[in-house]
């Protein structure tokens, strides 16, 4: 068996119409969906594209990789599902966008050369790379790579110094002149890309190309798409597919201006916020967006028909999940931070080819589910013996294949704020910005170190609107939250370099060769079997 693990980026749940969207028609994603199982209940374990992939990539969570924001590097050494997926003979390559930031000096301070192949592989994720394309290939962002997008737009006569920011982030007014993607009010115009060399369009291709060369060895294809991600400027005829009148109402209410949280009002000043919260922005934004997810849809039905046409759709797992949501003016907010389900909730849905899988196919389950689980899923359908002391996420075969299975009661997301501009408008220092969200399926708690909690009841406030962490009516349930906090943090979460099988035989040989401890004679060492140096046996 092969897989093919598909990532968009900044997808929300809620603009599929497998997931319940009446604004949005996505077929080709809902077909996959009637083929596998729908998670409905997924969180990331960031809603930031680095850290939420970082997790995503190592099966663990961020305070254990340290990946924290952005730009942070995974440091050399994480073990990753490339690593754990080679051990067992399946190549893991990359077809797309990682955000993976090289541990740099890690490398340096250990002597791998970043050209060898343990070198490029650590500063890849843990993948190798068939194509890398992370967005922009500006030089104030090193860690961002758009070369080999730029060589083929080149190849199509699509030139320039940055053919990326000059053909697919540059939109085309009505009288012709030219204008850039990052400014939101252009987001109504197409972009200068033809829709058949899009970003979204070339990856799909390359994607495709990557499977046709593959031998009879198993792999994994980590395809992963860099929209709907701003910039929000789609290629005709994607642009104007969509107007304001087929946006969803925005979800967020004049009380969460009067919010007592000091984050929370600092949150929404800042400039992002402040432009998503105008009706004018969504209204040119969110259609874009949409027309985004309709081009990534059509692509995938013409992915899906690949697979079907060459036979592969038998012998293939197949993924398909966001890195994160995206606030679009919800709460006040804009782009993809903190942990409303618009951010932190993300669409999951998973194809097992295996005849196991049949008894559930185009069944959606409520069952809490964090990214992290996918790595050990994908060692369960590549037959890998469990690792457990390494991985912090939960196998979801058990659920593909209708098993009964104990789960989890609760997910855990988490947020390093110590880039961002409310951190100092609030006057918390660095290292304790950060924040902890514990869902329990109706219960959000989200710590806030130095501050009050936040709460929402999902069951009641399924908006959340409500925002509860000051309502003392609540004290239980904050208490409650916060011990399964506790719980998740007493856990072991680094210690990654012994298996649990390894320290019983540990405990069972006591202390180590050679080494004698508490006995107070001879006689007393005599029924543990161990002995002394030669030169005083007697």
């Amino acid at each position: 068996m092969n897989a093919l693990w598909i990532m968009v980026d900044q997808m929300r749940w809620d603009y599929l119409s497998c997931y319940g969207a009446t604004h949005i028609e996505t077929p080709n994603i809902d077909w996959l969906a009637s083929r596998g199982v729908t998670f409905n209940k997924a969180y990331v374990q960031s809603p930031i594209c680095g850290p939420s992939r970082m997790s995503f990539y190592t099966g663990r969570y961020t305070r254990s990789h340290g990946a924290t924001w952005n730009g942070f590097p995974l440091r050399v050494g994480e073990p990753t599902l490339g690593d754990h997926l080679r051990e067992q003979g399946v190549s893991c390559t990359l077809v797309g966008k990682t955000h993976m930031a090289p541990d740099k000096d890690g490398m340096a301070r250990l002597g791998i050369d970043p050209k060898s192949t343990v070198g490029q592989r650590a500063s890849e994720g843990g993948f190798d790379v068939f194509i890398r394309d992370d967005g922009n290939n500006n030089s104030d962002y090193p860690t961002r790579h758009s070369e080999d997008y730029d060589k083929y737009l080149r190849e199509h006569g699509m030139d320039g110094d940055n053919p990326w920011e000059e053909w697919a982030n540059t939109g085309q007014c009505p009288d012709g002149s030219l204008c850039s993607g990052w400014m939101l009010e252009n987001s109504k115009y197409p972009a200068r890309v033809p829709k058949e060399h899009s970003e979204t369009a070339w990856l799909t291709t390359r994607g495709i190309d990557f499977m046709e060369a593959q031998g009879d060895d198993p792999w994994l294809c980590h395809l992963s798409y860099i929209k709907p991600h701003w910039p929000y400027l789609a290629p005709a005829p994607y642009h104007n597919m969509y107007s304001a009148s087929d946006l969803p109402p925005v979800n967020r209410s004049e009380d969460e201006l009067l919010s007592d949280h000091p984050l929370m009002q600092e949150w929404t000043r800042m400039r992002v916020s402040k432009s998503f919260s105008r009706d004018k922005v969504r209204d040119v934004v969110g259609p874009a967006y949409m027309g985004l997810i309709k081009e990534l849809d059509d692509q995938l039905g013409r992915l899906f028909e690949y697979l079907e046409e060459s036979g592969q759709m038998d012998d293939t797992m197949i993924v398909f999940c966001s890195d994160h949501g995206d606030n679009l003016g919800d709460h006040w907010l804009g782009e993809k931070d903190l942990f409303y389900d618009c951010s932190a909730r993300v669409p999951l849905i998973v194809y097992d080819p295996r005849a196991e899988a049949n008894c559930t196919r185009g069944t959606v389950t409520d069952k809490l589910v964090e990214g992290i689980d996918l790595l050990p899923t994908f060692l369960d359908a590549f037959g890998s013996p469990p690792i457990p002391h390494i991985l912090e996420g939960l196998s979801l075969q058990p659920i593909l294949h209708g098993s009964k299975c104990e789960w989890r009661s609760f997910c855990v997301s988490e947020y390093d704020y110590s880039t961002r501009d409310a951190r100092r408008a609030v006057g918390v220092d660095q290292k304790d910005a950060r924040l902890v969200m514990i869902f329990d399926g109706r219960w959000k708690l989200t710590h806030v170190e130095n501050m009050r909690p936040m709460l929402f009841d999902l069951d009641v406030d399924p908006h959340e609107l409500n925002d509860l962490g000051n309502n003392p009516d609540y004290k239980d349930q904050i208490s409650r939250l916060r011990e399964l906090h506790f719980e998740w943090a007493r856990r072991h979460h680094n210690r990654i370099t012994r298996p649990a099988d390894v320290v019983e035989k540990m405990t069972d040989a006591k202390e180590p060769p050679g080494v004698i401890i508490g006995y107070w004679n001879q006689e007393e060492l005599k029924p543990s079997g161990r002995k002394l140096p030669n030169h005083l046996e007697k």
